[in-house]
């Protein structure tokens, strides 16, 4: 169904780009900083499942509808800065004591909602932020040969390959993160500069996205 040749090449790209930290990898950071190393990556597993959506619509060609109808980007870009910025808020305001209110189980991870939100926030963090869906238009492209026929099946294939080779990258950094700060949130101003660090985090990615041009 794909060239051997471009996948092997893709598979060397992609495996560069996954590694590379960027604004998801910060974003997970910050998450297992915040909820230890379970929050970490459910929170990858989130960016994981939002990157499956946008393999799907490159597949389907819906992310060229989205470049044709540049408003939609400047739409999202905002929607997701300031959900960026909220998540920010949260962080700084956050007061709670370690090992109180943050809802931790027997292991030391958090349990409850805080766990569903972790997921959740990673998965819409990642669907706000339209420079992903132009990614998938830009890149994944150069990596399927027409010639071969079925193409929305190459743009699948290599979507679901990068969406793979990131959660296995993105979750063992959301997994170190969070055992480092269960380590760390055992002291009162370390847990406070651990909040501090993730709501400046979450600030300057939403500074990022809001002042980026397209």
């Amino acid at each position: 169904m794909v060239d051997t040749s471009l996948y092997a090449a893709f598979l060397v790209t992609a495996l560069a780009l996954c590694v590379t930290p960027g604004p998801d990898m910060m974003f997970i950071v910050a998450m297992g900083g915040r909820g230890g190393p379970t929050a970490g990556v459910l929170a990858a597993c989130g960016v994981a499942c939002a990157m499956l959506v946008h393999s799907a619509a490159a597949a389907l060609g819906l992310s060229a509808l989205f470049a044709a109808l540049p408003v939609l980007y400047h739409v999202l870009r905002w929607a997701g800065a300031g959900y960026l910025l909220y998540l920010a808020v949260k962080a700084f305001r956050d007061r709670s004591l370690p090992g109180a209110e943050g809802a931790e189980d027997a292991e030391g991870a958090p349990a409850g909602p805080g766990l569903r939100r972790a997921f959740w926030q990673g998965a819409v963090t990642n669907l706000l932020n339209p420079k992903v869906i132009l990614f998938n238009i830009a890149f994944l492209p150069q990596f399927v040969d027409p010639g071969l026929g079925h193409v929305p099946e190459q743009l699948l294939v290599l979507g679901l390959t990068i969406v793979t080779m990131g959660f296995v990258v993105d979750s063992s950094v959301g997994l170190l993160s969070g055992k480092l700060s269960a380590l760390l949130r055992r002291s009162r101003r370390v847990a406070r500069g651990l909040d501090v660090f993730s709501g400046t985090v979450f600030t300057a990615l939403a500074l990022r996205l809001a002042t980026s041009p397209q």
